[in-house]
């Protein structure tokens, strides 16, 4: 079972598009300029803190030392340095049991003369590792590394920081064969099965993490790193799930927010049927834009790709030895692409192979997104965003719940309406602890100006999301710029207009009118 929600390499592909339409007559200066830069006297946020953090974990020394490879990632360059960070478990106990995260950092390559501070990204899931994403991203940032730190982690539950693995490897493959769009009482069972066994695996995996793996506790896992860094602000750049965390940040901490950038934002209105409805509605969007882009009429071809479908649920298609391409494999195959406008191709060469009888090349395109390897062996990105989201999110629909909204989301998408509308039951089902909150609050009055980054043409976190959370960060705090773009994400995608905003803003603190536009 796959949430289609995270940030993925292909997004950060760039895209051929250019040129820039202001809303404004004129940039203004304001929010997070050089007066913000970061000093020694680091505090802690009078407007986030539960009890005080013991200063033993505020003035924690961090032992930089060259990173090392994982099963997952080779060791990167030595421009990069690894240590370990140490948080509460619980910080309603902060003087308790500590949890270690994991670090990475490669200071600015121009001198302290023009040093602002640090840079944390987040690069979205929830469940990606910064550890290993970071230094494949830090060319797309080589302006912004001239002058901030560029660093990032494993937010907890995730990978190097006492990362959840809820099944192995072989239980992964086996449960490829579980229909997601359950046809009858016998694979409604087996599909509800499959979700309860994950928890449960996830239960046994994480122990008494698996109650404190909270977008809110890596929120503060967020302002402890600030201190740490010996950061007075937080400067932030966050994509998809991590526009949530930033949001979080905001509000649980305004006074502390220097300079953050939101990308690819995700609707904090939203609960998870309207998070479920928005998904949907944003990858028949992108595929819509993809059939016309092909000379295809986006309702002919969207039923095309069903009918391909229903022929995958009766009769996978064999792929590779030991293994088909399943009705489930195939949709995540179709929506990773979509991520991305350069890599439409790939997806016409791989829906063209599969109407022929060969679904090697969807295969092949969900074990992308699946993190599987040649090997065998699968990443653990997905597992960690199950811990996290379903911690997070408290709403549980039912089976029955579920299945009376699914000609509501089949109407909004014939190719993945059924497949988001039956994951609102399936996601959670019989999930071992109890989710926190309806919906994130991210109002964060008195913080300084919030940049939000919203893409017309984004699958996975549909532009809505961004006005949405402009609106909820308040009046003068959240600021939206716009691209009409295609794909997840819009910094370092090919809009020069973008990136010079972006960079203005996080290099001059020059914030833009809300409401500017780029084309």
């Amino acid at each position: 079972m796959t949430r289609f929600a995270r940030w993925t390499a292909v997004a950060a592909a760039a895209l051929l598009l250019a040129g820039c339409s202001d809303g404004s007559s004129g940039e203004a200066k304001g929010g997070a300029g050089d007066k913000d830069r970061p000093d020694s006297s680091a505090t802690a946020s009078s407007s986030g803190a539960s009890p005080r953090l013991p200063s033993a974990l505020t003035s924690q020394k961090l032992d930089w030392g060259r990173c090392k490879a994982t099963s997952d990632s080779p060791a990167p360059g030595n421009a990069w340095r690894c240590a370990t960070l140490k948080a509460p478990l619980d910080y309603a106990k902060p003087d308790g049991d500590t949890i270690d995260l994991a670090l990475i950092r490669s200071q600015a390559t121009g001198g302290r003369s023009k040093h602002i501070g640090s840079l944390v990204f987040n690069f979205g899931g929830p469940g990606a590792s910064g550890v290993a994403t970071m230094p494949a991203y830090a060319n797309a940032v080589s302006k912004l590394h001239q002058r901030y730190d560029l660093v990032s982690w494993d937010p907890r539950g995730v990978a190097a920081s006492e990362g959840v693995r809820c099944r192995g490897d072989k239980e992964i493959q086996a449960a490829e064969s579980v229909d997601a769009t359950p046809d009858d009482t016998t694979e409604e069972k087996t599909y509800l099965k499959d979700a309860t066994d994950f928890g449960e695996g996830c239960r046994k995996s994480a122990g008494k993490l698996m109650s404190h793996v909270s977008t809110t506790d890596t929120a503060r896992d967020l302002d402890l790193m600030r201190q740490v860094l010996g950061d007075r602000k937080t400067h932030y750049f966050g994509i998809s799930y991590g526009t949530e965390l930033g949001g979080v940040y905001a509000h649980l901490f305004p006074k502390n927010v220097g300079r953050v950038v939101l990308d690819a934002v995700v609707d904090p209105s939203a609960d998870t049927v309207g998070h479920a409805k928005n998904q949907t509605r944003g990858f028949q969007r992108a595929l819509n834009a993809y059939l016309k882009s092909t000379g295809q009429n986006p309702e002919q071809g969207s039923q095309k790709i069903v009918d391909l479908l229903k022929r995958l649920d009766a009769k996978p298609l064999p792929a590779s030895p030991g293994r088909k391409l399943t009705q489930t494999l195939a949709v995540t195959g179709i929506v990773l692409p979509l991520y991305s406008e350069q890599a439409w191709p790939t997806l016409t060469s791989a829906l063209k192979a599969a109407e022929s009888g060969d679904g090697s090349q969807l295969l092949a395109l969900a074990d992308g997104y699946n993190e599987r390897d040649a090997s065998g062996h699968y990443g653990t990105t997905t597992h960690a965003q199950r811990v996290i989201s379903c911690l997070d999110d408290k709403q549980r629909l039912t089976p029955e719940e579920s299945k009376k909204l699914l000609p509501e989301f089949e109407k909004i998408s014939p190719v993945f309406g059924a497949f988001m509308g039956w994951d609102t039951a399936g996601w959670c089902h019989d999930w071992p602890v109890a989710g926190q909150f309806d919906t994130p609050e991210v109002s964060a009055a008195g913080s300084a100006p919030v940049l939000l980054v919203g893409n017309t043409g984004d699958p996975a976190t549909p532009y809505e999301g961004a006005r949405a959370m402009a609106d909820e960060l308040g009046k003068d705090v959240g600021v939206l710029l716009t691209w009409k773009g295609e794909g997840h994400g819009a910094y370092g995608s090919g809009s020069d207009c973008v990136d010079s905003t972006v960079n203005g803003y996080l290099l001059d603190g020059t914030v833009p009118k809300d409401g500017k536009v780029c084309s």
